[in-house]
């Protein structure tokens, strides 16, 4: 999620959720290329595993950018094929690139032949008018003869124009179905879903039928969703510290600050909703809004606000 899942993000969610893949927001071949790329590429070691996500569509930018993702030691490479934004209309990337499965699974072969770590693809089930399983399949199809064997399929079409991309997110009804009926005919794929998972059982059902599933926007705004999910499907998981998560955030927080001039804020941002649905949320909320937006906060305010909480709650 661009702007979200940025490696202050991922951080935080690996403190809560050690076993899940985490992705980055979507990046683009020309912010690697001709940017700052270490400022897009760094990530602290904890975030394993972890996989790069590609915004473009030119093989041979994609290659080198694949290349990059291999020598930071990323665990896999993954092709945005699914995003609506105007952004990626702009440069004829993102959910654009359904309409051109050619000129995909000519990213996914020249990037498989350069690196070892695996290619995959996340898509819509369709844009626009086109949301039938034979497209869907279409796409699958030609991109798996290419030699991606990984499929990250958002149950939603798209719509490139009308809609914002958060109406994207809303709007189209989503059809699990028709991911069912990619799977049941490519049982060898490995395919996840993603799109409108919002509560643990739901996951676990899901997970009977896909290979994995993807959940963004409820694991950002309700991050113990997280535990819940280790919880679910990794028994002997411990029950949650928030004081431990608070204090290394606190030191992380410090050390980003002492090495690249970070403010609190950039990461403070990522944990508004840290509390959400328990007592204390609004404190917690206000004030990180508040204060971690001073120039010389500091982690410790992350525990001080937890005292006054569990001082509230008392």
């Amino acid at each position: 999620m661009m702007d979200w899942t940025d490696r202050h993000c991922r951080y935080f969610h690996r403190l809560l959720s050690p076993n899940a893949y985490l992705y980055t927001e979507m990046v683009t071949t020309n912010a690697l290329i001709y940017g700052d790329k270490d400022r897009f590429l760094r990530f602290d070691a904890s975030e394993h595993p972890i996989a790069l996500q590609l915004g473009g569509n030119d093989p041979k930018d994609m290659t080198i950018c694949a290349e990059m993702a291999q020598d930071y030691n990323y665990d896999s490479v993954d092709i945005n094929c699914g995003c609506p934004s105007d952004r990626v209309q702009s440069g004829a990337f993102g959910a654009c690139l359904m309409n051109e499965p050619k000129t995909v699974a000519a990213c996914v072969k020249e990037m498989g032949k350069a690196v070892d770590i695996p290619v995959t693809l996340k898509c819509r089930i369709g844009i626009d008018d086109s949301e039938d399983f034979d497209f869907l399949d279409r796409f699958v199809s030609i991109n798996a003869e290419a030699g991606c064997r990984i499929f990250i399929i958002h149950a939603r079409k798209a719509w490139l124009k009308g809609l914002s991309p958060k109406e994207n997110r809303e709007i189209p009804p989503l059809k699990y179905d028709i991911v069912q009926q990619i799977k049941d005919k490519y049982p060898e794929l490995h395919i996840s879903l993603n799109g409108g998972i919002k509560d643990v059982q739901a996951v676990s059902d899901h997970l009977k039928d896909f290979d994995g599933v993807m959940v963004g926007r409820e694991a950002y705004q309700n991050p113990l969703f997280l535990h819940a999910l280790e919880k679910l499907l990794y028994p002997d998981t411990s029950d949650i510290d928030i004081e431990a998560i608070l204090t290394k955030m606190a030191n992380y927080a410090d050390e980003q600050k002492k090495q690249y001039g970070t403010p609190l804020k950039s990461i403070s941002r990522h944990m508004i909703g840290l509390f959400s649905g328990t007592r204390g949320a609004k404190h917690w909320r206000r004030q990180i809004a508040e204060r971690a937006h001073a120039d010389d906060a500091k982690g410790q305010l992350l525990l001080d606000i937890y005292d006054e909480i569990k001082a509230k709650n008392r």
